[in-house]
């Protein structure tokens, strides 16, 4: 099967996520939960329309399919995407605070750990398997985290914030694979709504909503939401989630060079040395999964 176009849709995705900060601090007058908020009911909403006017046949089919299982497996399904509609609007709000109140250059050090930590997690929760290699990896970063944390400390405590919420979103869709991806998606963004409407009806909306703040919300509702978030779907049918992985760093390279060149944030010798050492260890951790796939190939052409 030919992977390049999966491959174009999982690269478009993440560059896509990496240029999110732009349209982010442009929306600084206003809270993160204001954002938040906004995003989550316009994304659930766009994608429940998709969902019941545009793939009927493929919601009732998975309608069928989810009735079809047990009532052990149903009630797993159901808290499993609860718990990642949680856990997927926690990061939402901690991304976006950190984003407009703490700085950029965290929440791209929150996404070069993400992987990274995911793995643990899953050697922890799912008893994967780690490589010697790859352990040493991880001490490597959590070397640059402690190098970090010396003069960064909040930095680094938002970012390890940010990635475990995220790492164990992902470690949640691994137990997550029976139904349809996009109804999934719709399925937790919906829930994520539901389990914030009573913050909504709370919370008071102070700042004055302007022309532009409603059509940077639709932008990012659209654009750095739905769209990232199906081309993920497409490239997961035809690539290897390890393989998929490995382009989320795309988001927090962009992100960090935003930071240097375009939002002019102040990166010291110390902070410098970290990310240096966090990205030597995640060219490290991925070098016993492309020893792997080479020699896979290899034996491919032999056969």
């Amino acid at each position: 099967m030919n992977a390049t176009k999966h491959y174009i849709a999982v690269i478009t995705a993440f560059t896509i996520w990496g240029f999110f900060s732009v349209v982010l601090k442009s929306l600084d007058d206003f809270t993160a939960f204001d954002i938040l908020s906004y995003r989550s009911i316009l994304s659930a909403s766009i994608m429940l329309v998709i969902s019941l006017f545009l793939r009927p046949k493929m919601l009732k089919k998975n309608k069928e399919l989810f009735l079809s299982f047990s009532k052990n497996t149903r009630y797993r399904i159901i808290g499993v995407n609860m718990l990642s509609g949680f856990f997927l609007a926690l990061n939402w709000y901690i991304y976006i605070y950190v984003m407009n109140n703490i700085s950029v250059s965290a929440t791209s050090l929150a996404y070069l750990i993400c992987p990274i930590l995911t793995m643990v997690l899953a050697y922890i929760i799912l008893k994967e398997k780690l490589f010697k290699l790859q352990w040493f990896s991880v001490a490597l970063s959590f070397l640059g985290c402690i190098l970090l944390s010396l003069g960064n400390f909040m930095d680094l405590f938002y970012s390890m914030i940010i990635a475990l919420s995220y790492a164990i979103y992902l470690i949640l869709q691994r137990k997550n694979q029976e139904m349809d991806r996009f109804i999934v998606l719709t399925a937790q963004i919906t829930f994520a709504v539901i389990l914030l409407f009573p913050f909504f009806m709370t919370y008071e909306f102070n700042t004055v909503k302007t022309s532009f703040f409603y059509g940077m919300i639709a932008l990012i509702a659209v654009v750095f939401t739905i769209i990232p978030m199906y081309l993920n779907i497409f490239a997961l049918k035809g690539l290897p989630s390890s393989v998929v992985g490995v382009f989320i760093y795309l988001n927090p390279i962009i992100n960090f060079f935003l930071a240097v060149f375009y939002f002019n944030e102040t990166i010291g010798l110390m902070k410098a040395l970290s990310y240096v050492l966090i990205i030597i260890s995640i060219i490290i951790f991925n070098i016993p999964a492309l020893r792997h796939r080479i020699h896979r190939r290899r034996a491919a052409h032999i056969q």
